[in-house]
Parts: structure tokens; sequence; C-alpha cells
């Protein structure tokens, strides 16, 4: 993809409204440096030198399409607690709308939060509770998608298996969208069916569950990955999505499409410090190339190219139009 063509989608991306659907959490960071065992255990001492939070599951995903969209909805739930309202002012920060936040008492804020010390992550303690499905949610939750779907150009579910998604509140959307574009980060712990979805992204690990298949080693070169080639078969015919794109971390992302070939490009990374949230960012970036008028193709290398760039960064990371642009002028050189 040339630098026109690229800027090209990268136009018509800032013109674009994106719903984003699925399980919230707050994601903090506690950095530092390890000086000494503990005399208490045999664990590391971490000093703390600073600490920061960000918007974290379905809203990471969220503030990656920010980076490159006008509007961006969130809907999804969270407790009526501190890590909820801190959670709401940092996605309102990053320039997120938030008025179709669902508030829930019963079920505390999601946080994960990981000390790391030297750049590297020593531990991550999460506090969470799954969501219980319950009939006013779920009704709160479709009322207020379909307020939103009447100015949407794409809508994007996001499933961290925490509760918030059920087949129910899918069925009810992709009954009523009219033409937009929908895609969906599935998780294997809550099966779903995703009838006439534009494209559904698993990594390898779930796509193997998800086709019930017992995972195997990666194969070199992935063309010839005869297990991950059926698996792709197998969830084609399965979700019956338009497309599949199986990310494939060292090995970069294997798309597929019933009646064409897959279509493998390999990572485009420099340096992996952190590959937590790559895949928020690999399924934002393919929304926003087909919103914009990508080809399947085109989408998986913006795909490709955003997860290579938020590797090399430590934390929750997202990748700005000027980092792709940078990536692409590197590749194509």
């Amino acid at each position: 993809m040339d630098a026109q063509r690229l800027q090209h989608f990268l136009d018509i991306a800032a013109k674009k409204k994106i719903l984003v659907l699925g399980d919230l959490m707050l994601d903090e960071f506690v950095w530092g440096n390890v000086v000494r065992i503990s005399p208490e255990a045999p664990v590391p001492v971490v000093e703390v030198e600073r600490e920061s939070s960000y918007p974290g599951g379905a809203a990471n995903v969220a503030r990656n399409l920010r980076q490159f969209c006008q509007e961006v909805h969130v809907l999804g739930s969270i407790g009526k607690d501190a890590a909820g309202e801190k959670l709401r002012c940092l996605m309102g920060e990053e320039g997120l709308e938030t008025e179709s936040l669902i508030y829930t008492e019963e079920t505390p804020t999601i946080v994960k939060t990981r000390i790391i010390a030297q750049h590297q992550q020593v531990v991550r303690v999460d506090r969470e509770k799954k969501s219980s499905r319950n009939a006013r949610l779920l009704q709160s939750a479709m009322e207020r998608s379909f307020l939103l779907l009447k100015t949407m150009d794409a809508i994007l579910f996001e499933d961290y298996g925490k509760g918030f998604l059920c087949q129910e509140l899918v069925d009810a959307i992709l009954n009523k969208r009219k033409d937009q574009i929908v895609t969906s980060d599935p998780h294997p712990g809550n099966p779903l069916d995703w009838p006439g979805i534009t494209v559904i992204k698993p990594n390898r690990t779930e796509a193997f569950a998800a086709a019930g298949v017992p995972l195997t080693p990666p194969v070199f070169p992935a063309e010839r990955d005869l297990a991950l080639l059926s698996v792709g078969e197998r969830l084609l015919q399965r979700w019956h999505s338009q497309a599949l794109l199986i990310t494939l971390g060292e090995q970069g992302m294997m798309l597929f499409r019933s009646g064409h070939q897959p279509y493998h490009t390999p990572t485009r990374a420099q340096e992996v410090y952190d590959v937590s949230g790559a895949g928020d960012t690999a399924i934002a970036l393919y929304t926003i190339g087909i919103t914009s008028g990508a080809t399947p193709q085109e989408a998986a290398e913006l795909a490709n190219h955003a997860a290579g760039i938020v590797i090399g960064k430590l934390g929750t990371a997202t990748c700005s139009p000027e980092e792709l642009q940078e990536s692409f002028l590197k590749f194509s050189s």
C-alpha cells in the first residue's frame, strides 16, 4: 500500500462514527525497580517510581479507534464505585463518548493491575467479578444500542468473556442494523454465533479453542501450517462471517475468506516489549480499514502494521496515524 492510498483511508476514517460494545476494564500500571529479594519470601521487592491508569478491555479498543475516527461511542457496564468513576473520566479524557455506559451496583468495575520493573511485568493482580446475566442489563443495553445504531458507520463487539455480551444482545443488534460494518473480537469461553458479520478476529490459541481442535505448535512458514488452515476453514463455515482474521504473534496474521486463498501478512514488529493489547489494536484497525473502503487484504495490512507498533511499547498502548504512516514507509523502502 503506497502513501497516497494510506492517506486516502485515513482521510475517510477521520469522518467515521463507530460503536464499541463489550467488557470494560480499568488497566493500572505500577512502575518501579527491583533492588533486592524480600527477606519474607523468595520474591522481588519493587520500589515504586510512578503509577498510571488507562481504559482497558473494550475501552482500549475504543481508544485505538479514537486515534483515527471522528466519534467512538462505548457501550458496556461498570460498577458504581471509585474504579468505575476513574474509568469513565479516563475515557472522557481520551475523547470517547460515554453517555451510554450502564452502571451496576451488583458487579464492581474490573481492575487489572500490572507491576512493571526494569521493563518487565513482574505480576498482574486482577480484581473482578463476572457480570451476572439479568433482564434489566440486557434491556438497557438493547435500548441504548438501538438509539446509537441510527448514526453509526460500524459496530465492534469486544468480548473478554466477562459476561456483558450474550447471544440475545448480539442477535438483537445484528437484526436491527442496516448496512453498518460489524466486526468482533470473540472469546472462546463465551461461544456466540455471528451470522453475516463482516469479520471475526481471534488469536491462534482462541481460534483452535473455538474450533474444538487441540492446539498444535506453529509451523513455519505459516502458509504450510495445515492445522491452522483447517481451523480457519472450519471457523468460516461455523460463524458464516465474510472474513476471519487470525493473529499469529511473531508470524503476523492470516486472513481467511470463502472462495479465496488464505492471505498471510508477516509481522511488522521491530521490537517486542509488551504484547498486551495488540489484539485490541488489530481489530480496531481492521474495522477502520473496512469501514473506510479498504479491501480485506489492505485492512489486514493496516491491522498488522498497527499491532507491530503497539507491541514495541510498554503498557496498554495505541497507534497514531503518524506512526502508521511511518511504518508503511519503513517497510516499503
